[in-house]
């Protein structure tokens, strides 16, 4: 009886997919949304406007938590937390910032841009990490 061996082949990423999928650019995309809606809010006095600009506004602020978690969860591994220790704090903060206690749940156009500046700063390590 022949018996086949086979090589084993170890692999490893950084990332579960190959590079190019993973952008915080998405999460960007949709806080600019947020901010947008919440200025066009702040703008218009109609009822029904602004009970349709809150749904969208809740709708994308989801997106950005997604694209956020992604990022957190799928991208980032453990050599990344520690060059850059502020790094779960960061996330944690932008996800709650995006969520009920920032852009969620508030309609001050300075929530949306706080969010932005989070997302930015993790733009910026995550280009940083890109080179690396």
């Amino acid at each position: 009886m022949l018996r086949r061996t086979r090589s084993r082949l170890v692999v490893s990423a950084h990332c579960d997919l190959p590079c190019g999928v993973y952008d915080p650019a998405q999460a960007r995309i949709e806080a600019e949304s947020v901010k947008a809606i919440m200025e066009k809010y702040q703008d218009n006095d109609d009822p029904a406007f602004r009970a349709r600009a809150l749904q969208i506004k809740e709708q994308r602020a989801e997106l950005v938590k997604h694209h956020l978690w992604v990022l957190w969860t799928d991208y980032f591994k453990p050599p990344h937390f520690e060059k850059y220790p502020q790094l779960h704090q960061l996330f944690n903060d932008a996800t709650k910032q995006a969520g009920a206690a920032g852009a969620k749940g508030k309609v001050d156009p300075a929530e949306g841009q706080k969010l932005l500046d989070q997302i930015a700063e993790i733009d910026k390590i995550f280009w940083e990490t890109k080179k690396a």
